[in-house]
């Protein structure tokens, strides 16, 4: 069950990401600058892409007994997008508030994105004491090899192991 300053945080985030959206649109500048604006939107399909391979990397390789949800998994995944990131469906929040601060340009929706960024960010702390108790000695293994949500190292680390495995040749 949810503590108080669970749903408490929860619901602060909620209420944040929800009015950044509305006033990215609210605020919105044609005389932005074009390439914050441009950045702000890769940024943004980027974060699409993170939000939902999850459910399709869950539902395949997760163990999840039939008839229930994605979240419900029995098996530590280690692949796809969870081979990039340890928490893409966080690193989502904190891609979204960047995402809309560069495309709005306004100051009330980059505090609202720095408010969204700082929470989902804090998130992952007590998801990964979760997930420790969960899975053990297997996360513990997987937190080495994948970082938080920094899919930059991520898709690096791949790539490496991925050359390692390979005998070093290129990809």
């Amino acid at each position: 069950m949810l503590g108080t300053r669970s749903l408490l945080s929860g619901m602060v985030l909620a209420i944040a990401a929800v009015l950044e959206i509305v006033l990215s649109f609210v605020f919105y500048r044609e005389d932005g600058a074009l390439a914050a604006r441009n950045v702000g939107w890769v940024v943004l399909w980027v974060s699409a892409a993170f939000g939902w391979l999850p459910i399709l990397f869950f539902k395949k390789w997760g163990g999840v007994p039939k008839g229930k949800a994605y979240v419900h998994t029995t098996t530590l995944v280690s692949r796809g997008v969870y081979g990039i990131v340890r928490h893409p469906q966080y690193l989502v929040g904190i891609l979204l508030g960047a995402g809309l601060a560069l495309i709005a340009q306004h100051w009330l929706v980059a505090v609202l994105g720095v408010v969204v960024i700082l929470m989902s960010y804090s998130y992952t702390f007590e998801e990964e004491r979760v997930l420790e108790e969960k899975f053990g000695v297997e996360y513990e293994a997987y937190r080495e090899r994948v970082p938080r949500v920094n899919f930059v190292a991520g898709i690096a680390k791949l790539l490496l192991r991925g050359r390692r495995e390979n005998g070093g040749r290129a990809l």
